[in-house]
């Protein structure tokens, strides 16, 4: 497993508009993946939070957030990064 440097590990870029935004801190949230993508889907706020592009697609994940090459997102040309040489973005 490789920690995704581009959102560092939380899965989110710009992350931290959402703490600035709602006043919760996403590292205390119960359930922080799908409250924030709950929350970037269903409010009408101006921020720029979205889901990594990196470790996913800017909509979901390639297995767990924040992380590359587990077993859910295999390198290689057959895996997720395919496109990339088989590597993610930030490797």
């Amino acid at each position: 497993m490789t920690t995704c440097t581009r959102c560092e590990k939380t899965g989110f870029l710009n992350i931290d508009q959402y703490t600035e935004i709602t006043g919760n801190d996403f590292f205390e949230l119960e359930n922080p993946h799908s409250t924030v993508k709950k929350w970037i889907g269903g409010e009408f706020w101006d921020h720029d939070v979205q889901v990594c592009d990196c470790c996913g697609n800017g909509e979901d994940w390639h297995g767990t957030p924040g992380e590359h090459y587990n077993s859910d997102d295999l390198p290689g040309y057959n895996g997720p990064y395919g496109y990339n040489g088989g590597l993610c973005e930030c490797h």
